[in-house]
């Protein structure tokens, strides 16, 4: 169990000293992956940028992921899911029209703009707080791959194995510390896992603009 973000940052951080990083982007999943990111980038001399998918809830528990929308607005979803619980093609188009504004939003706040970064024959080192189904960082590497990246490396602190397994045939390396076999949810493996806000967001990435 880590004892925080900040912390399961450091131990991310350590595993990643050791992996050459030439030319790389770091980019940090918001909210949470933003303060995960912290000690990589320091520790690295990485700047930090901001990628954000958001995941597709159900209407009516919107903890039951159905998909993803990516930073361009276009979505990945289960069709299968989506019948099993009578969704239609209106009912997806909603959820993906109200996840894209909050995209936007997000990083017209955050970086001040819409525009993708630069990735072309980079190394994207993504970096999350965690991940419990997988379907945002499955939507954030089908919408890398086609930035042309020379390379996509995936860093979190926790995850489910057999979303780590998936995930790891799709990119060059995923770094994941625990792995628990009887995986339940992201925040029951921090002592303190307490919402991050746009604010705090915003102060992290300026204060590490400052430090360059």
């Amino acid at each position: 169990m880590f004892k925080n973000r900040i912390q399961a940052g450091d131990v991310l951080a350590e595993e990643l000293s050791h992996i050459d990083l030439d030319n790389a982007l770091l980019l940090a999943v918001p909210r949470g992956g933003v303060v995960v990111a912290v000690p990589a980038a320091r520790r690295l001399g990485l700047p930090i940028g901001v990628l954000i998918t958001r995941k597709l809830g159900h209407p009516l528990n919107p903890e039951v992921a159905i998909g993803a929308v990516m930073p361009d607005g276009s979505a990945m979803y289960d069709a299968q899911t989506m019948a099993r619980l009578g969704l239609g093609d209106d009912d997806l188009n909603k959820l993906i029209e109200q996840e894209y504004l909050e995209i936007k939003r997000r990083l017209a706040v955050y970086t001040g703009s819409e525009d993708a970064p630069a990735i072309s024959n980079r190394t994207v080192l993504l970096i999350d707080d965690g991940i419990a189904t997988g379907y945002t960082l499955y939507a954030a590497v089908k919408w890398l791959k086609t930035l042309t990246p020379q390379k996509i490396i995936i860093a979190v602190p926790v995850a489910p194995p057999e979303v780590i397994s998936s995930l790891a045939a799709q990119v060059d390396m995923v770094i994941c510390p625990l792995q628990p076999p009887d995986f339940t949810s992201v925040g029951m493996h921090y002592q303190d896992f307490s919402q991050t806000t746009d604010a705090e967001v915003i102060h992290i990435l300026n204060d590490l603009k400052q430090e360059k």
